[in-house]
């Protein structure tokens, strides 16, 4: 080997290196999804919640194995909607050995395989948000069902049209690391689960919004700050290699989207409610993180902030815009996947270095996206409520899902006799 290339190939392992970890980095979100979703929700449905969290990234991963990851990376000829690399199927599925892993492959970034692992990621965490929407009354068969679809079909359809060089990105529509097409095709596959399912019995009683105790405020804490630790991958690794600068400046921006949107959700919780509001706070910062991800690279730090501190007002605002809609969200996650999600995206056509990225674009990328991922979910969740349903009695829902789904409680304290 000459020293040129084994340079390049020291360049491939920094790279491949530093994605695995964002892989790994992205992966741990979803325990830091359950923390959030267990904390919030009430502690009769704890171990339902946590069945599903566990469950969701099995087949999400598995689910975009099958089908997704050939529908999002399709090799269109000519920018387009729609797509399928079957070549790709066959040699992912029965021709391993003759996978690139070498450094011709995007740009000596990362190998195949770690390409799609951390593509699998993203995709998982997309259905995760619809889980936190709809928690402690949908059945779980059908959550399941809705998983298998949406992520091995509609997102990574969706996602075709910009990371797969698709007519979206033709147009010159920008989302770094997936506001749009991560965070809020799963707000809009949230708010569609909301409306199908319905709000929880008790919910909302002559024109009250009665609050609903979760069962872990520490859980949920240790949810979002895992979330946080997991953006570190969601955001850096969309780098998709470990060059030092940009690598450094979506870290920054990224934290500092975070500390406003937590900021904004405090202080707008405040003068809202007169009270100290954790909750807010939290969704605040998850609020933050998801508004910097549509351009984390492409933002200065002084607009990362602003941008973050506006998501975290957005996230207290929307959240009491839905209750008087009697659209029941447990943990807040259309408010802050879908509603911050859309103004992340449309914050590159305002604040981005890049002249090239227009509002008008970001606005009819936003249109599109939403408009497909909301009337896909609506339609599997419609199908699945004609058939097997999606909604528990009301004797399970007001007795709690653990015992008669599980057989188990999350929470049992057993006394010495």
């Amino acid at each position: 080997m000459d020293y040129g290339s084994a340079i390049t190939q020291n360049l491939l392992t920094t790279n491949n290196v530093w994605m695995m970890l964002a892989t790994a980095l992205v992966f741990i979100m979803h325990l830091g999804f359950a923390g959030v979703e267990a904390g919030f929700g009430q502690a009769k449905n704890t171990v339902n919640i946590l069945f599903k969290n566990t469950v969701t990234p099995i087949i999400g991963i598995v689910s975009y194995a099958l089908i997704g990851f050939f529908l999002m990376y399709p090799g269109f000829d000519v920018p387009g909607w729609f797509g399928f690399d079957g070549a790709g199927w066959t040699m992912f599925w029965f021709n391993p050995a003759d996978a690139d892993i070498s450094a011709e492959y995007a740009d000596a970034g990362y190998t195949y395989w770690t390409d799609f692992l951390f593509q699998a990621m993203f995709a998982a965490t997309a259905a995760t948000i619809v889980s936190g929407a709809i928690a402690e009354r949908v059945k779980l068969w059908a959550y399941l069902v809705f998983t298998i679809v949406f992520v091995g079909i509609v997102y990574p359809l969706i996602g075709s049209w910009k990371w797969g060089g698709g007519a979206l990105d033709a147009m010159g529509f920008y989302d770094f690391a997936g506001s749009t097409l991560v965070h809020s095709v799963g707000g809009w596959g949230a708010l569609a689960g909301v409306i199908m399912v319905g709000p929880r019995i008790g919910k909302y009683v002559n024109g009250k919004t009665i609050e609903k105790p979760g069962s872990s405020v520490p859980l949920a804490v240790i949810g979002v700050f895992l979330l946080w630790l997991g953006w570190f991958g969601f955001n850096g690794g969309s780098v998709l290699s470990a060059d030092p600068g940009l690598v450094s400046l979506v870290l920054v921006t990224t934290s500092l989207g975070a500390c406003a949107g937590g900021l904004g959700g405090f202080l707008t919780a405040y003068l809202t409610f007169k009270r100290l509001d954790l909750g807010m706070v939290l969704n605040g910062i998850l609020a933050g993180l998801v508004g910097i991800t549509a351009g984390a690279d492409v933002i200065s730090p002084i607009f990362a902030l602003l941008i973050g501190f506006i998501a975290g007002i957005l996230v207290v605002l929307s959240a009491i815009f839905l209750d008087k809609l009697k659209l029941d969200d447990v943990v807040g996650a259309v408010s802050v996947h879908l509603t911050c999600g859309i103004w992340g995206t449309l914050a590159v056509g305002l604040f981005s270095s890049n002249p090239d990225h227009t509002f008008l674009t970001q606005l009819v990328g936003v249109l599109i996206c939403g408009g497909v991922a909301f009337l896909s979910a609506l339609v599997i969740f419609y199908v699945l409520k004609i058939t097997i349903g999606i909604r528990v009695s009301e004797e399970h829902e007001r007795s709690g899902l653990d015992s008669h789904e599980h057989g188990i409680r999350g929470y049992t304290i057993v006394y010495d006799e």
